[in-house]
């Protein structure tokens, strides 16, 4: 069985070319400035004159916008600034019509610290959620738990002092790092890219996926040999380690 494109339809993706779209800053029909799904839908045509097969989305869900939307504060819903998750069906719904397939940004090794998750998990360090996240106690001299850099400088580290305890983020400090080791966070996340699979959805970007699972004893990085010898060109803390 093939697709529209004389491809097998579970291979679509083999050889096809993607058109990213970033939606913020793609078309704008509500003059807010801001970019929107309904602009997107309105340039389909023309996107699909050009020859591609499918079109990439970057984020537009929920998103206190800390990180261009790539803090996600509800894996479930799109971002007002966007439109509404009606206007995600309409732009489903015109994508296939005219024979293109959807791959969305799936962005999850973290969230925002606004989403429900996190918002419960940093409450106490026995709720529902207590574990959703990575989370660990100071050294005895106050310090972080290790050496971890975060991708964005600075420590991979921040003291909560509601919790009392430093939770990991391998980006910014708004974008705290979920547990992978933790069988429901597995399900949850899974859950949620099930609900736009659900939706019409052909496919997924994941987003630094070389994040999602973290060395569960914590142990430090070692430095990067380059380093050592003294040859290290790096501009960024973070490359110096291992």
């Amino acid at each position: 069985m093939t697709d529209g494109n004389g491809r097998r339809g579970s291979d679509w993706w083999r050889g096809c070319v993607i058109y990213q779209i970033y939606p913020r800053s793609f078309q704008d029909t509500t003059g807010d400035g801001s970019g929107d799904l309904k602009g997107i839908t309105a340039r389909l045509v023309h996107v699909a004159s050009l020859g591609v097969d499918a079109i990439w989305l970057s984020p537009f869900f929920k998103s206190p916008m800390a990180d261009m939307g790539y803090d996600v504060s509800d894996y479930r819903d799109v971002d007002p600034m966007f439109g509404t998750l009606e206007d995600f069906d309409a732009l489903i719904a015109e994508t296939h019509r005219l024979g293109l397939k959807v791959v969305i940004d799936q962005v999850i090794s973290h969230s925002s610290d606004k989403h429900e998750w996190f918002v419960e998990s940093r409450a106490s360090r026995d709720n529902p959620k207590a574990d959703w996240y990575v989370w660990a106690d100071a050294k005895a001299d106050g310090n972080a738990p290790n050496n971890w850099l975060s991708l964005f400088g600075g420590p991979a580290w921040e003291w909560d002092a509601t919790r009392r305890q430093y939770y990991m983020h391998n980006f910014l400090a708004a974008q705290p790092d979920l547990n992978f080791h933790n069988p429901e966070v597995q399900d949850a996340v899974l859950d949620t890219v099930r609900f736009w699979l659900e939706r019409g959805v052909d496919g997924f970007r994941l987003d630094t996926v070389n994040y999602y699972f973290h060395d569960r004893w914590l142990r430090d990085n070692p430095p990067l040999a380059e380093s050592v010898a003294g040859i290290n060109g790096a501009t960024t803390t973070y490359a110096f380690q291992e």
